[in-house]
């Protein structure tokens, strides 16, 4: 089993910057790939970032060039940089990790919030 808890989100104005972390426990040994989702209200939840284990890494169109997402595996934590945020980033983010089995964790989610 793996445990995961985010940070980092808030409310920022448009333009500006937040970095989300999530924090990973337990079988940290186990984990695969790992990557950040986003909910918005009244959408379905969609991948915004994804990063296996060497370090490979893939975003939505939506995010290209704005967010950066990355591990940092001595520590167990997974990062997601953003940048140049824009009212339509408004969501609840979640921090998720494969194993190599067919396990998938979710963390309780971090509520990030930009004013336009």
């Amino acid at each position: 089993q793996v445990q995961l808890v985010e940070s980092g989100g808030g409310l920022v104005q448009a333009g500006g910057s937040l970095r989300l972390s999530c924090a990973a426990s337990g079988a940290t040994f186990d984990i695969n790939t790992m990557g950040w989702y986003r909910q918005a209200p009244g959408k379905e939840r969609e991948l915004v970032a994804g990063i296996t284990r060497d370090g490979t890494a893939n975003y939505v169109d939506s995010v290209k060039g704005r967010f950066t997402i990355s591990r940092d595996s001595a520590k167990n934590t997974l990062y997601l940089q953003m940048t140049s945020l824009k009212p339509e980033d408004t969501a609840i983010y979640y921090c998720v990790a494969r194993d190599f089995g067919l396990g998938r964790y979710w963390g309780q989610g971090t509520q990030v919030t930009v004013s336009s």
